[in-house]
């Protein structure tokens, strides 16, 4: 599903998404499609959906977004181990 169809099927809500196509620009990541997990019109309550689905399976590329955005972009997120400190 692609971000509009997303805004015009859930329109002011808060969504829980899994990203199936994306790329990363410039420290940004950019979804180009998504599946739509959960809808929420309480922002504290998609977060909690998103950290438990993140817990359940960090690999998968979960993230929330209110449907009033014009675009789904998101910084981008860096794993990995750190250097000496």
């Amino acid at each position: 599903m692609r971000w509009d169809e997303v805004q015009e099927r859930f329109p002011n809500e808060w969504v829980v998404l899994e990203a199936t196509k994306a790329y990363s620009k410039e420290g940004q990541r950019f979804i180009e499609e998504m599946s739509v997990i959960d809808s929420y019109e309480d922002s504290t309550k998609a977060l909690k959906r998103y950290s438990e689905l993140h817990q359940e399976d960090p690999h998968r590329e979960y993230c929330f977004f209110h449907t009033s955005r014009p675009e789904v972009v998101a910084r981008e997120r860096y794993v990995g181990i750190r250097g000496p400190r």
